[in-house]
């Protein structure tokens, strides 16, 4: 058994610890340097903004909306616009009727005739703008009839853009 112990040489163990030390304090002023882009990049790229566009029943909630409508009954609903842009939007809304031959898409609607337009409402960001309560009613039977609501933005140069669209289905009676 060979149990020696070699010297350290003192010299040495200092100028390895000392070139630890700047690899260390160089390896930490990166990380900072990393953590500080990504902060920057986040505060001055803030998340994309959105619109929440919807529909609320006669109660004012968000679910059984009415299917099925006699002729003259009145189909009852709110519609709501809540602004998440991080800027003020101002839109039109637009009520439409429509029937089996209405072809609704992300670009509006075909074939429906207009029932009531509410237009240049402005909200802040951060503002929810429910409609006051509207009735739409249908003067003839059918089956699939619809009633459409368009979002419509109304840009600054006051040039309107196509937002969304929703719509309420309904088979109506005599």
């Amino acid at each position: 058994m060979n149990n020696t112990i070699k010297p350290t040489n003192r010299k040495e163990d200092i100028s390895s610890r000392l070139e630890f030390d700047k690899l260390l304090k160089i390896l930490l002023i990166i990380g900072i340097v990393v953590i500080s882009g990504f902060i920057l990049y986040y505060v001055l790229n803030p998340a994309p903004g959105f619109i929440s566009f919807g529909v609320l029943n006669s109660e004012m909630k968000l679910d059984d909306y009415p299917t099925e409508l006699s002729v003259g009954e009145n189909a009852s609903f709110y519609v709501i616009v809540e602004n998440q842009l991080n800027r003020e939007f101002t839109f039109r809304l637009e009520i439409l009727k429509g029937d089996n031959e209405t072809i609704k898409s992300s670009l509006g609607s075909e074939h429906a005739t207009s029932f009531l337009n509410i237009t240049n409402v402005k909200i802040n960001h951060g503002i929810r703008w429910i409609s006051d309560k509207l009735n739409v009613s249908f003067s003839e039977p059918g089956v699939n009839n619809s009633i459409i609501m368009e979002l419509w933005e109304i840009k600054p140069d006051l040039k309107e853009v196509f937002y969304n669209i929703l719509w309420l289905n309904l088979n109506v009676t005599i």
